[in-house]
């Protein structure tokens, strides 16, 4: 039976704030700041069981060995010699955000009949670029199914940045889709991290019926305004999307392409005399959770600073009284992501498939997420100043933690990777 699960990353142990990504304007934002590791993974962990509240199938991904020593060495030096800004680039945390993990397209919509999962390279962040390596051991070890196929990355220098920059439309999860690849076109003062012809590639891998796959133009004007993914401005969600006016750069075509495609697709759009997109990127209004809640109710999963933003707020709450597609609204506390640019949408990976397929060890309910709670409170960095990224005792605890959490999961055979 096919469901969706979401596949939350864990927070890591060197959560911290270094300002590594140009146009992630709240990670700018916190350059500099003191991080609080332990209060980051337990937000995730706490997001985690509120989506179990509301009868969702729940996975995590891991955090990733930091620092990086292979990275390391492939450049020519190691954590003791290299300088300050490789020692942060080696350090992140960024893996937490599962979004840029892979692009998933479940079975209904391959040519196979399985579920494909690719890798994103991420080239064009170097603290991003030495993430695939380590996602895909985990996806490999996680989807070993015959009912999955996980390629690796796309080869650079095209950008891909995963599923941050993919929807899929559907009637229901486990009937044919609508997949939508959205990309940019470099200009103005960020770069466009998805390229065109990545998702290209990404589409004929997975074997897509070229007739029901759409390429899709981000809009410069969301890219300059800082929405460096396309989830910062619109997530979609069986058959409704839910977008901000100025989140496509030719969004009436988009939308007569989609009801051509998919005739029962409810659009949702928030126009920009309503909510800026300056409002709706500091909010994540849209880098939300939109989900199928058990009751069957299109459920939007936002962070705690989308209700203190007025017109945010207010928005949402006609649309609610107003008997639209979205049916509730459900408030999260990542503040710790948040400053670092990611909200709720940022630390899932959405995978559709029959969970029974799935490696045990990476589905979660409330029992292991009391396990995982365990391992954070006594083992995660309290704190991290931006100065102590090179501190030796503070890369012990990290090391130390991250194997704590891997032993309590049984996975201590991916502890290498």
């Amino acid at each position: 039976m096919i469901q969706e699960i979401n596949f939350d990353g864990i927070v890591g142990p060197s959560h911290n704030y270094a300002g590594l990504s140009p146009g992630n304007l709240a990670a700018t934002r916190s350059a500099g700041a003191t991080a609080h590791p332990r209060a980051a993974a337990l937000q995730g962990v706490a997001k985690m069981r509120a989506n179990l509240a509301l009868g969702l199938a729940q996975g995590v991904l891991l955090p990733h060995p930091r620092p990086d020593h292979d990275w390391l060495a492939a450049l020519h030096t190691d954590y003791a010699a290299a300088p300050a800004h490789l020692k942060a680039r080696a350090f992140s945390a960024s893996p937490m955000w599962a979004a840029n993990a892979a692009t998933v397209s479940p079975a209904p919509d391959t040519a196979d009949g399985r579920c494909h999962l690719t890798v994103a390279n991420l080239v064009t962040m170097p603290h991003r670029s030495h993430e695939w390596p380590a996602t895909l051991a985990q996806l490999q070890l996680a989807f070993a199914h015959e009912g999955f196929a996980v390629h690796p990355p796309v080869p650079a220098p095209f950008g891909d940045e995963g599923a941050a920059n993919h929807m899929r439309l559907c009637a229901a999860h486990d009937a044919p889709g609508v997949e939508v690849f959205v990309y940019g076109v470099s200009g103005g003062p960020f770069p466009a991290r998805q390229h065109r012809e990545a998702s290209e590639v990404v589409a004929r891998a997975h074997g897509l019926d070229p007739a029901r796959t759409l390429f899709v133009e981000q809009s410069p004007e969301a890219i300059a305004a800082g929405a460096f993914h396309n989830d910062v401005v619109a997530v979609a969600n069986e058959h409704v999307l839910f977008a901000h006016e100025q989140a496509f750069a030719d969004r009436e075509a988009f939308y007569a392409d989609l009801r051509r495609l998919l005739p029962s697709v409810e659009i949702v759009e928030v126009p920009a005399a309503r909510v800026s997109l300056g409002d709706a990127i500091r909010s994540y209004l849209f880098n939300a959770q939109l989900v199928t809640a058990a009751s069957g109710a299109q459920t939007l999963i936002v962070p705690g600073e989308a209700r203190e933003n007025e017109a945010v707020w207010s928005w949402l709450q006609e649309h609610l009284a107003g008997n639209g597609p979205i049916r509730a609204v459900e408030v999260v506390d990542v503040r710790e992501s948040m400053s670092n640019g990611g909200g709720p949408a940022c630390l899932r990976l959405r995978v559709a498939c029959d969970p029974a397929l799935v490696d045990h060890r990476f589905l979660v309910d409330d029992a292991r997420l009391d396990r995982i709670a365990g391992v954070i409170a006594q083992h995660w960095p309290e704190a991290i100043a931006a100065d102590a990224i090179g501190d030796p005792a503070v890369v012990a605890q990290v090391i130390a933690a991250r194997r704590a959490l891997y032993e309590t999961l049984d996975l201590v055979g991916l502890l290498d990777s």
